[in-house]
């Protein structure tokens, strides 16, 4: 059954599904159960010019649109493959591009663009403020013409197979600033340099295989010239990449969406069980179609945020309901795929526990469902802040 509703960027889609092909399930059987990495499927992106795809031609990218970024993500995940391994280097590659200097840009983007240099790591999150950015306390001192950073992040995924991490940090004590969200500033770390001098990165295993890890710096050293844009501003250029990562997630999520319901309906045609096909059953056909509906509604959204994003304008309403709604919607896409099969759902060999494991993640990450729904309830519907 052919669940691909989408219109847009057709060819961009067809080929990316040629790619996936190459990398069936037994490939991410095989990785889950050793929780490695999949080098080979990323170098394969990589190498048809996929993870450059936000990259202007100038610096040997695409210079493709946000759409045909979450085009090429959605279908990863609708072919039963995760985009998780490498999606940091398109949402991260935003805030180089709007702040990075012409040097910085110059010296990073054409060897991010070939794969030589990988962008993969975001050290934001740390384990005593969680998603209360602005109280992180990674501080970064400058001491001449560098930075001596300090301080400890988790759920830093891929940190193990990058080569740079864009670092927000602080640079200015928090009881110092006007507003809490100043005096945060944003770098780029060359991981290659740092390790085993100041940084030290520690495997987190998970319910999933998502290559997450938490990361600790010891006066690490990052030279001044290492610095995005000007410094104390740097919580302001990581909000300008969230709304691209939401949007991109919850595109990845329409994918997995698809991807559960096609395998359900398929299995629910041919199962016969009482002497005819499960798919008969409203109890089998009604959370299949409900799900179905979810997953249009949210595909709608994501839309709606991508035509927005790039015409220039702020979607912060539609990438946080967008991702909220993708997020709900492949999971009740799951959970139904689950029933029809029966048993055989919680078979390995069927992928479907795997992708209901990686599926269930993003109504926690990158932002929770909660913080959406208070931020809809104080920007859009203007009640008092909560938090």
């Amino acid at each position: 059954m052919d669940l691909q509703t989408a219109t847009d960027h057709i060819e961009i889609r067809q080929e990316v599904a040629k790619l996936c092909a190459k990398f069936p399930g037994e490939y991410w059987r095989k990785l889950d159960a050793e929780r490695a990495y999949p080098t080979a499927f990323v170098t394969a992106l990589t190498e048809a010019g996929y993870l450059a795809a936000l990259i202007p031609e100038e610096f040997g990218g695409a210079g493709l649109t946000l759409s045909a970024a979450a085009a090429i993500l959605e279908t990863v995940q609708a072919e039963g493959c995760n985009g998780a391994a490498c999606h940091a280097q398109m949402y991260i590659m935003g805030t180089i591009l709007r702040h990075g200097s012409p040097a910085q840009k110059t010296q990073y983007l054409p060897k991010i663009a070939t794969g030589e240099l990988r962008l993969q790591a975001f050290g934001v999150t740390e384990p005593t403020s969680g998603t209360d950015t602005t109280s992180l306390r990674t501080f970064a001192r400058r001491d001449g013409d560098h930075y001596v950073v300090n301080g400890q992040k988790v759920w830093t995924s891929r940190a193990e197979h990058s080569d740079l991490m864009l670092l927000l940090a602080r640079t200015t004590p928090k009881d110092q600033v006007g507003k809490r969200t100043e005096g945060l500033s944003t770098f780029i770390v060359d991981m290659r340099e740092s390790l085993g001098k100041g940084l030290t990165i520690r495997p987190i295993r998970t319910m999933m295989n998502h290559n997450s890890t938490e990361v600790f710096f010891d006066n690490m050293i990052v030279p001044a010239e290492n610095l995005l844009g000007v410094e104390g501003r740097g919580f302001r250029y990581i909000l300008d990449g969230m709304n691209a990562e939401r949007l991109l997630i919850a595109a990845e999520c329409i994918g997995d969406a698809k991807w559960f319901l096609r395998k359900a309906t398929d299995y629910a045609r041919e199962r016969q069980v009482f002497g005819r096909p499960i798919g008969q059953n409203q109890g089998i056909q009604f959370p299949l179609a409900r799900a179905y509906a979810q997953m249009r509604a949210a595909e709608l959204m994501v839309h709606e945020g991508l035509r927005k994003f790039e015409n220039g304008e702020t979607p912060g309403e539609e990438a946080n309901i967008a991702k909220m709604l993708a997020a709900e919607a492949s999971w009740a896409a799951g959970e139904a795929c689950i029933q029809t099969h029966g048993g055989f759902g919680f078979a390995e060999e069927y992928d479907i526990e795997r992708k209901f494991r990686e599926t269930r993640l993003y109504q926690v990450a990158p932002i929770s469902t909660n913080l959406i729904l208070s931020y809809v309830a104080e920007h859009v519907l203007g009640l008092p802040r909560s938090y």
